[in-house]
């Protein structure tokens, strides 16, 4: 539960309820720093909340299937339902299909 305190790791998870996304597509919707998006990203790991992949250059995260806790399992599933009628969340939700990490590349 302490993983999930800070609002912008539950946006994380709500992000990625969607599809993984790498590092620098979180820091886009979110508009934090790459360096504290990669906190968030390791505190949800450690917290067997989310996972990370290789997908050639790129480092996708997804959520973890809860395999390795009951207790992430939960947490996991729970948010699935939770506040999704939070204006927020909705607004995160409809930037995302316009999220490209190849369009972000780009523009740096």
């Amino acid at each position: 539960m302490k993983a999930l305190s800070d609002p912008n790791r539950v946006k994380i998870m709500k992000m990625l309820q969607v599809r993984p996304f790498c590092v620098c597509e979180i820091k886009e919707v979110l508009g934090i720093a790459q360096s504290t998006v990669s906190k968030h990203l390791k505190i949800l790991e450690d917290a067997e909340l989310v996972r990370s992949f290789k997908d050639g250059l790129w480092v996708n995260y997804s959520l973890s299937d809860g395999s390795g806790s009951p207790y992430s399992a939960s947490m996991i599933g729970n948010l699935k339902h939770w506040l999704d009628d939070e204006s927020e969340i909705r607004e995160l939700k409809r930037m995302l299909p316009g999220i490209d990490r190849h369009n972000i590349v780009g523009k740096e």
